[in-house]
């Protein structure tokens, strides 16, 4: 990492609480079961931790009214990629790791793959029409004498995501996007290569106002020390390198083996707890399998643990330290009450008990925020706000588009709703089996009462 100023010695002690400017986004700042994550997020709120001081974020809409805040000090810092170029520097000062990124090809791995962009010659290479991937392509089609066949994917809500997991399907067999979100889609799908870069980098870093050259100077000062650059380190393994495709595994020799004719070792948990809830255990386990394969030990990227995943501030709302998180018991008793006041958040919101389930279940996989977005997604665009299947299902996954993750009616920003969607089918298909191959308490009493008549 490079620094985008000189280091002078700082001239004004910092405020007690700084104000950042940022954008929702899949790298910097998002909002996953409660928690705020990101990479520029993390960043930030170490150097507020290296400096003993408060942060306090306004996330604006869009690049433009980011710049318009940092210029009228509604925020004092832009912890967010400012491009580095003449446009954006005649407004901002750049102060920071300076990041790098680049367009790269996006193909299947294989042993045949394209390591030089004249092999792009005869190929067909999919981007959305009007896209800087167009007129890169466009431009490398030139470079290279002519024959790269650019085509169009159509539609009025294309990602580049889209394209990615296209082409991890292999329903497409190339395209191109910025060398930060392909890292970050490579973490979901192993099955692509994206070694081959198709442009010149570009350079990019945080930014205060040219007015600020005292803060920028505290920021670049941060930036260059060994425990910043080996959090910074840490910060770009959790979110660009750590695989987020591979479900939990079992590991038996780190927790009980599961007894015959049971659906876990933790049965007896899910009997007891879900009569808090009034469900049936085995939809609990359904959970906890689709969680973690009842593997206590697993911890996702995002830092969720135990048996029903629970992030570290879920837990800690629901009176759990750190250190009890991975205790199966005190695991399921902080899910089960985390469940009980999603049942009450939608209760008046969802009429049909049935339908409720998946949006508990949804909720309980991104957070209630995200699912009340999509419902309000679903009403303003007409769609059934009550029924999942089809509807909400549907509206959530827009919320990975900025046209729709910075609608008016969404308060929580970008989501990867995908991931939810998935999350929602495999625990009723868990359930579902759980159902015919193991019997409830309730049915089996039904049945041993009508035995003894």
């Amino acid at each position: 990492m490079l620094c985008g100023c000189s280091m002078t010695e700082e001239h004004k002690p910092l405020p007690k609480t700084l104000t950042v400017g940022t954008l929702y986004s899949p790298t910097s700042f998002f909002i996953l079961r409660g928690d705020t994550l990101g990479y520029d997020y993390d960043r930030i709120c170490d150097f507020a931790r290296a400096k003993g001081i408060k942060l306090e974020f306004k996330v604006a809409p869009n690049m433009s009214t980011l710049i318009h805040m940092l210029e009228h000090d509604s925020v004092q810092v832009l912890a967010y990629e400012i491009p580095m170029t003449a446009e954006y520097k005649a407004h901002a000062l750049h102060c920071g790791a300076v990041n790098e990124t680049y367009q790269v090809l996006v193909q299947p791995s294989s042993d045949s793959l394209l390591t030089d962009v004249t092999q792009l010659v005869g190929k067909e290479v999919w981007v959305e029409r009007g896209s800087k991937y167009e007129s890169r392509l466009k431009n490398l089609n030139d470079e290279t004498g002519g024959g790269i066949h650019i085509r169009y994917v159509e539609g009025d809500t294309v990602m580049p995501e889209d394209l990615i997991e296209r082409v991890s399907n292999k329903e497409l067999p190339l395209t191109v996007v910025d060398s930060d979100i392909a890292m970050l889609n490579h973490t979901y799908y192993d099955s692509i290569d994206i070694s081959l870069q198709v442009s010149f980098a570009q350079r990019s870093s945080w930014a205060v106002s040219p007015r600020n050259s005292w803060l920028a100077d505290s920021i670049n000062a941060w930036a260059q020390s060994r425990n910043a650059r080996a959090y910074s380190k840490n910060a770009l393994r959790r979110y660009f390198e750590i695989s987020r495709s591979a479900l939990p595994r079992d590991t038996v020799d780190l927790h009980p083996i599961t007894p015959p004719g049971c659906i876990s070792p933790y049965d007896s948990l899910f009997r007891v707890y879900s009569q808090v809830i009034n469900w049936d255990w085995r939809l609990l386990a359904a959970v906890s399998y689709t969680e973690s394969a009842f593997d206590r030990t697993v911890v996702s990227w995002a830092g969720a643990r135990g048996i029903m995943q629970l992030m570290p501030s879920t837990a800690k709302a629901y009176g759990l330290e750190l250190d009890q998180i991975t205790d199966p018991e005190l695991n399921v008793r902080a899910a089960v009450a985390c469940i009980r006041d999603l049942q009450d958040l939608f209760k008046p919101l969802i009429a049909d008990t049935t339908e409720r389930v998946k949006f508990i279940l949804a909720s309980y996989n991104a957070g209630a925020g995200h699912v009340i977005d999509a419902i309000e997604l679903a009403r303003k665009y007409e769609k059934e706000p009550e029924v999942w299947d089809g509807n909400v299902e549907e509206t959530i996954l827009w919320k990975q588009n900025p046209q729709f993750y910075n609608d008016s009616v969404c308060r929580f920003g970008y989501f990867r709703g995908k991931q939810t969607v998935a999350y929602v089918a495999q625990v009723e298909q868990q359930y579902s089996y759980y159902k015919n191959k193991f019997t409830n308490d309730k049915e089996n009493t039904t049945h041993k009462n009508q035995t003894k008549k």
